[in-house]
């Protein structure tokens, strides 16, 4: 059977994908990178904003306009709304996230042990998604009730994956050169385990367990950690990369919000990750247009942000998000003013985000080079990462796929270095 897997949203939607990938390919089935003709098509959804929802429906239609034969939806937006998925044209089935980590053995009528009594080399998904990091789903669903948050509806209260198992997923994960930790509510791993664990166990079990050469982790929220939570990063093989999830910088909107965070003790861990791990990149998500967000309040968000220095981030227009608590606030602001204020942050984020790159001009830092395009007779043009989530493009003689070579960054291009490999 040819399947096609596709997925909109977080990297833990990426892991789930990734891990069907290797169940269908242990069933003996092959993956496709198009849905055109595809025996099934299985489409991994988000809800997160209103926009999510939208490409979510497109992925659908884009799969059913292709001839997939039989489509099946999983994920956050077909969880919220299943009537409307099982509507869509070549619809057949719609997992729950309740159910969706059993969705291939449901399909298949098969028992999900049988999918791992050999264990298979790891493959990058074919087409689009294909991928030289691997994403490692360690926990899911959470507890905290962030009043703009639908996340926590779809995927339920948190729940963290033993160690063991997050450890076979790892050793699965090769020859992948890079793996991402990843979950819904990632810093809260181990609290629902008995005994209670903490991140940092599992992040030392993961450096113990394997010889990877970067491990890195997905977003984290800020009231996770504390200044020795960074003593981890003494391993060099741990990424110089901290997502952390601002939401706002002003204390106000913060309370509205229900985050658990003040800008003040926002500012403290980002000195400490700083003063411990030379060169980090903080990257952050930023909401914009919140209910009762006034001028004042949003300057001072803006403000807050400026003094951060952010390596980069996403800026969301708010969208509310039916269910949430958020969508029942007064005081909603006009669509037009939260366009203005997105435009407005991203500025400063691109602003912010330059002024990092700048920093590292002229230097040499290891690259693991994820995609390239041939460039005839005269080589090839890569692209890849540095640990700190550089942005490298360069040209070489040789196809160097899923190596970590050093480069020597030499231009700012856009939103990219020029590097040279050496």
């Amino acid at each position: 059977m040819k399947v096609y897997l596709d997925t909109v949203g977080c990297r833990l939607n990426q892991s789930e994908i990734e891990t069907y990938a290797r169940q269908f390919r242990s069933a003996g089935h092959e993956l496709v990178p198009t849905p055109d003709g595809a025996d099934l098509a299985v489409i991994n959804t988000c809800a997160v904003t209103g926009q999510a929802a939208s490409d979510s429906r497109q992925k659908v239609r884009q799969a059913a306009r292709s001839g997939a034969n039989r489509i099946a939806v999983t994920g956050c937006w077909s969880t919220l709304d299943p009537q409307e998925a099982a509507a869509l044209p070549g619809v057949s089935w719609v997992v729950p996230n309740g159910n969706k980590d059993g969705l291939v053995s449901e399909l298949l009528q098969a028992r999900e042990e049988a999918f791992d009594l050999e264990p298979l080399e790891r493959q990058p998904l074919p087409g689009a998604r294909g991928r030289t990091r691997a994403f490692i789903k360690v926990q899911d669903g959470c507890d905290n009730r962030c009043t703009f948050c639908v996340t926590t509806i779809a995927r339920g209260v948190g729940r963290s994956r033993p160690i063991h198992a997050v450890l076979a997923d790892v050793a699965r994960a090769e020859p992948a050169k890079e793996i991402v930790l990843t979950g819904v509510h990632l810093g809260s791993w181990g609290a629902d385990l008995s005994p209670a664990l903490h991140l940092r166990d599992l992040v030392q079990a993961v450096l113990r367990a394997s010889d990877i050469p970067r491990v890195r982790l997905s977003s984290l929220e800020p009231w996770d950690m504390d200044g020795g939570f960074f003593q981890l990063w003494e391993d060099p093989r741990l990424c110089r990369h901290l997502h952390l999830p601002l939401q706002s910088g002003c204390p106000a909107t913060l309370r509205r919000m229900a985050r658990k965070t003040t800008p003040q003790s926002f500012a403290r861990l980002v000195a400490a990750a700083r003063a411990a791990i030379p060169g980090v990149a903080i990257t952050t998500d930023l909401i914009v247009g919140f209910p009762g967000e006034s001028e004042a309040e949003f300057s001072a968000s803006l403000e807050f942000a400026r003094e951060m220095r952010f390596a980069g981030g996403h800026v969301f227009t708010y969208s509310a998000r039916p269910g949430t608590a958020a969508a029942r606030m007064p005081d909603q602001v006009p669509l037009q003013v939260r366009k203005q204020r997105s435009a407005r942050m991203r500025a400063l984020l691109a602003e912010s985000a330059a002024a990092y790159r700048v920093c590292f001009l002229g230097e040499t830092l290891p690259v693991l080079w994820e995609s390239a395009a041939a460039l005839g007779p005269d080589g090839w043009h890569l692209s890849g990462l540095t640990d700190n989530y550089l942005r490298v493009t360069a040209v070489a003689s040789s196809l160097l796929l899923n190596r970590i070579m050093p480069a020597r960054l030499e231009a700012l291009e856009g939103e990219c270095l020029r590097g040279r490999c050496l």
